[in-house]
């Protein structure tokens, strides 16, 4: 759960880009939702490695659970990483470089609106890594889904699992559909967003399918955001970004080794002795 709630933490700041819609009335609406989403300023910081590893370390204080504090980071470097692969990418290293990294698999949308950038998304190889992750998963990695793995390598290994027991009184048939309801919801979800981008949609004459290189080529490109004009500026910069990176990271590991983890409160010797 910490690696799926880190994976969704970097959009958490998305609803300007769409913009919120009271009947005819648009708030809170970016007048550029690219630059807002992934540039600076604006909320692109958010998809940076170092706000991944700010983000762990904020639930680590709270929570003082290794495995909490480590899918955070895990779940947000995800999300980070695999935003790369559109058009726009990702300001990896901020704050010690703002060069973006991408590699251009699908072009940015989000300036299509909230149906015009589903209908490019899931008309292009966007879509595809979707199908690819699924696949991956009901193939090589199917035995995680089953009651077994969760039991025996899931429930032990994640806190979370044992307050929906212990204080929700949840069955373990409920837990186990807990932790598979974002793999239904995920590859629902893609199914259906293609369904209706290919023959729901009623702009499907216009917005095509197209699995090229940064397609697809109906959608307004955005301007190129901060990139290196040589090879050797972007080494530079990168190296700036990884190295800094690095020791933001190093300093985090330190600091939180300080803090004392807490044991859970049903096995603290005391907590027991009082209660007997």
């Amino acid at each position: 759960m910490a690696i799926l709630l880190g994976a969704l933490m970097p959009d958490f700041t998305k609803l300007p880009v769409y913009g919120l819609h009271i009947g005819n009335w648009e708030v809170i609406k970016a007048p550029e939702p690219w630059m807002y989403h992934r540039g600076w300023p604006g909320s692109g910081p958010t998809h940076s490695l170092v706000a991944g590893i700010v983000a762990a370390c904020l639930v680590y204080v709270v929570t003082r659970s290794k495995p909490w504090g480590a899918g955070i980071l895990i779940g947000y470097w995800s999300h980070v990483l695999t935003d790369t692969a559109d058009s726009v990418g990702t300001m990896m290293f901020f704050p010690f470089t703002t060069q973006h990294y991408s590699f251009g698999m699908w072009q940015y949308a989000s300036q299509e609106g909230r149906y015009g950038d589903a209908a490019a998304y899931f008309s292009s190889l966007g879509w595809a890594w979707d199908v690819l992750w699924i696949v991956l998963v009901l193939v090589l990695a199917r035995k995680a889904l089953t009651a077994e793995y969760f039991h025996t390598s899931v429930e032990p290994a994640d806190p979370f699992w044992g307050v929906l027991e212990r204080r929700f009184h949840l069955s373990a048939h409920v837990r186990r559909a807990v932790f598979r309801a974002y793999m239904v919801y995920g590859a629902a979800r893609v199914v259906s967003w293609f369904l209706w981008a290919r023959f729901l949609n009623p702009d499907r004459g216009v917005e095509t399918m197209d699995l090229s290189w940064t397609g697809p080529d109906w959608v307004q490109v955005p301007p190129r955001f901060q990139v290196a004009s040589t090879w050797g500026g972007f080494a530079v910069v990168t190296i700036i970004g990884i190295v800094g990176t690095a020791a933001t990271a190093a300093v985090a590991w330190h600091a939180m080794k300080r803090l004392p983890e807490q044991l859970p409160r049903d096995a603290h010797p005391v907590v027991g002795a009082e209660r007997q």
